[in-house]
């Protein structure tokens, strides 16, 4: 397993020695099932705002509870091997609840970042975030590029 994959114990201890460094901790989530450019882009832009790239991932049940039984088109251990391969992706730890809140309570990140559809209201852990002087920072799409996308055009093919 690649050093950059964490469980959770492992993320608690590693969240401990980057904050007593003094990192700025940078937070995102997502299913990251079909990486393509859009995602690349978004990551690297993520990671900007901080010194650490953490990336909360989507278990392959909590991908179907919300995207439906056909998803995720690759299983877990998969997507979180080929995410922790991007050079911009510090670390990246699996969750299995429907929103990443209770990891956001965990970390506790300096920055939390969505893309640019989420509505500053709708982000999950943005109200907890602010409240502890933490930053929200919302990243516009590459247009046309989705997993949803790829997937209509695999099929069409």
């Amino acid at each position: 397993m690649s050093s950059k994959i964490l469980t959770q114990k492992k993320l608690s201890q590693a969240v401990r020695r980057l904050k007593a460094r003094g990192k700025r901790i940078v937070f995102t989530n997502g299913t990251f099932d079909i990486l393509h450019l859009g995602h690349v882009s978004y990551l690297q832009k993520a990671r900007s705002f901080g010194d650490v790239l953490l990336v909360g991932m989507n278990t392959d049940r909590s991908v179907r509870a919300y995207k439906g039984p056909s998803r995720p088109i690759n299983p877990e251990q998969d997507r979180i091997k080929v995410l922790t391969a991007l050079e911009c992706v510090d670390y990246a730890v699996l969750f299995g609840d429907t929103t990443p809140l209770k990891l956001i309570l965990k970390v506790r990140p300096d920055v939390i970042v969505k893309g640019a559809d989420w509505a500053m209201k709708d982000i999950v852990g943005a109200k907890e975030v602010l409240s502890w002087g933490g930053r929200v920072k919302r990243i516009p799409f590459v247009r046309g590029r989705s997993s949803t996308r790829v997937i209509k055009l695999l099929k069409l093919a």
